[in-house]
């Protein structure tokens, strides 16, 4: 199955190249663009996850210089996704994100954010409990940019609140929380509840989410709340080894999980939108649903259809 206008709302890098290396090129981009293409990605958001906020402001910068600077650059990075920093920093929650380099939100530094992209900062994830008052949710609504929660504990009433304050996505349900949870309050289990009021993204490579419960999942998701995302590193379509993810050494194993360094979690993806699809196949999701997913859907939410 390839793509006929896919659409990838989390991609941290693909084929060799790091979104978030500070040693990145023009021709890297245009190359990783052209790979991108090939297997029939439209568009992406280009993913800058957390770091220290100079750090963070410079990977943002660079990519929407070679966005300006490149056409062909721009024809399929049509964005920027800032996942972070402003999550929960706890132990499994955090994910593969640097807890040192966690904040919580406020306005002005998101705005340092937002200022970096020079208009192409399209989505930001954060967690709503790190958010005091919703603020900078609605300071970010505000200025049209989507807001995500992800690697959050939010409580109902705190995903409640941000909803009314304009969150309008979950970023990859299912991972950024830790292995062991009390097993029936969690926030899984919130954010399905409100899977009526959220889009809500999921990461279909088999690994982060088990086939049988990723099946569950889908079932109660109303479908045009669905959305697929790679979370794609360097490694997309690259096999197994050790690559690079920011500041951090990922390891591929030869199943295809991609494990950060201490292997105590999942670090992004090495799978491809076309494997992806093969993987919701095999779990009985028919082709023009698929579609939606990876297509109309994060089309959708971006205020592009």
């Amino acid at each position: 199955m390839n793509g006929s206008g896919w659409i990838d709302l989390q991609v941290n890098g693909y084929y060799g190249v790091d979104f978030n290396s500070d040693d990145l090129t023009d021709r890297a981009l245009i190359d990783v663009c052209q790979r991108l293409g090939d297997d029939g990605v439209a568009a992406i958001l280009a993913t800058v996850i957390t770091a220290p906020l100079d750090a963070m402001i410079r990977r943002i910068s660079r990519l929407s210089q070679a966005i300006d600077r490149c056409p062909e650059v721009a024809q399929r990075l049509i964005g920027i996704h800032v996942e972070g920093p402003f999550i929960n920093r706890t132990a499994g929650f955090v994910g593969a994100h640097p807890p040192d380099a966690v904040l919580p939100a406020t306005v002005a530094d998101a705005q340092r954010l937002i200022d970096a992209g020079d208009g192409k900062v399209r989505l930001l994830t954060l967690a709503p409990e790190s958010d005091a008052g919703f603020a900078t949710t609605r300071w970010l609504a505000d200025q049209g940019i989507v807001v995500a929660a992800g690697h959050s504990d939010a409580s109902l009433d705190e995903l409640r609140g941000a909803i009314d304050q304009g969150l309008k996505l979950y970023t990859h349900l299912g991972n950024g929380c830790p292995m062991m949870m009390h097993r029936h309050d969690n926030i899984i289990q919130r954010v399905l509840r409100l899977a009526d009021s959220l889009s809500i993204s999921f990461i279909a490579d088999g690994h982060h989410i088990p086939l049988m419960t990723l099946a569950n999942y889908l079932r109660l998701v109303p479908e045009e709340n669905v959305i697929i995302v790679s979370d794609a590193i360097s490694a997309a379509g690259l096999g197994p080894g050790e690559f690079q993810l920011g500041d951090q050494i990922v390891h591929v194993e030869p199943d295809g999980s991609t494990w950060g360094g201490d292997r105590s979690h999942f670090a992004g993806s090495a799978t491809t939108l076309p494997r992806m699809c093969e993987v919701l196949e095999s779990i009985g999701i028919a082709k023009p649903q698929i579609e939606r997913w990876l297509r109309d859907n994060p089309s959708q939410l971006l205020g592009r259809s």
